[in-house]
């Protein structure tokens, strides 16, 4: 790769590997769904109108079911879910458990695109990383309801993330990438606003929790989001995506770091066991639906 691509791969880096940083500090004062709206709201204000002037809705018209499921798996629900379960696990371990999301995409694969149904070293991946997860979950967190339930929302948003990647390939795949993510930002404005209001703060958060929630909608997700489609521009889209590869390390290192989160040997081991059995259950290299790229950010 070229130096500017280097340069933009570590941004991307940073700008998705410190959302779960930002999210536990911002969930320490604001409801998730709040956080959740103000990060979509922020981002849509951004990138809807860079959308508008270099044409990316061309092509949308008749998209509407894909888009709406798109909007719901790829940022509504994920949005909410991960803040949800940071209120109860450390942004380190959530940041492992995002890491599982091509795992998941593979595991979805076996059902929903028979075409792609794992055999050999994918099937062995499958095993190998469902078997981190297993651990981390199961081990890591043992009969602590709370935590466990934290869990579970974080790993329901990545079975999100993994729908909504299905959901690119099959219909998104041939649009301008920023199209179907800033209409998508613009739907769930609308659609969480009435959460948001309901669960809205009743005093003003802190300097850190407002400075938290604006990293978020405008760093990690209008400015990332620009970022990684140079980078698929630049690199192309199956060295882009390494980066899922790398988000967890900046995101554990920020949790071990600055907010003092202990990381156990098994949380360590579900990590390896993880990352390792994603690269296998995709075939030993990650790969994008064309134009389109869908990603987990946290």
């Amino acid at each position: 790769m070229t130096a500017r691509a280097w340069i933009t791969f570590a941004v991307v880096s940073v700008l998705w590997g410190v959302p779960y940083f930002f999210i536990k500090i911002a969930v320490g004062e604001v409801s998730p769904a709040f956080v959740a709206w103000v990060r979509i709201a922020l981002a849509a204000l951004v990138l809807v109108p860079v959308a508008w002037q270099t044409g990316a809705f061309r092509g949308m018209r008749g998209r509407a079911a894909a888009v709406a499921g798109y909007a719901a798996t790829e940022i509504a629900v994920p949005f909410v879910l991960i803040p949800v379960g940071e209120q109860r696990i450390a942004s380190s371990v959530t940041a492992i458990l995002i890491a599982a999301m091509p795992l998941t995409v593979a595991l979805l694969s076996v059902w929903l695109i028979p075409l792609e149904r794992p055999g050999g070293r994918r099937l062995i991946g499958l095993f190998i990383g469902l078997f981190g997860v297993v651990a981390l979950v199961g081990i890591d967190f043992g009969g602590r309801i709370s935590e466990l339930f934290g869990a579970a929302c974080v790993l329901l948003a990545t079975v999100c993330y993994a729908v909504a990647t299905i959901i690119v390939k099959r219909s998104l795949s041939d649009l301008h990438p920023l199209g179907p993510v800033a209409v998508a930002l613009g739907i769930d404005t609308l659609l969480l606003s009435p959460l948001a209001l309901f669960s809205a703060p009743t005093s003003m958060p802190s300097a850190p929790a407002l400075l938290s929630l604006a990293v978020l909608g405008l760093a990690c997700t209008a400015a990332g989001l620009v970022a990684y489609f140079w980078l698929i521009a630049l690199a192309g889209p199956g060295r882009a995506a390494v980066i899922t590869y790398v988000n967890p390390a900046v995101a554990v290192l920020l949790g071990v770091v600055i907010l003092g989160e202990r990381l156990s040997l098994v949380a360590i081991l579900g990590l390896l066991l993880i990352l390792v059995g994603s690269w296998l259950s995709t075939g030993g290299r990650v790969r994008l639906p064309r134009g389109l790229a869908s990603r987990p950010y946290g």
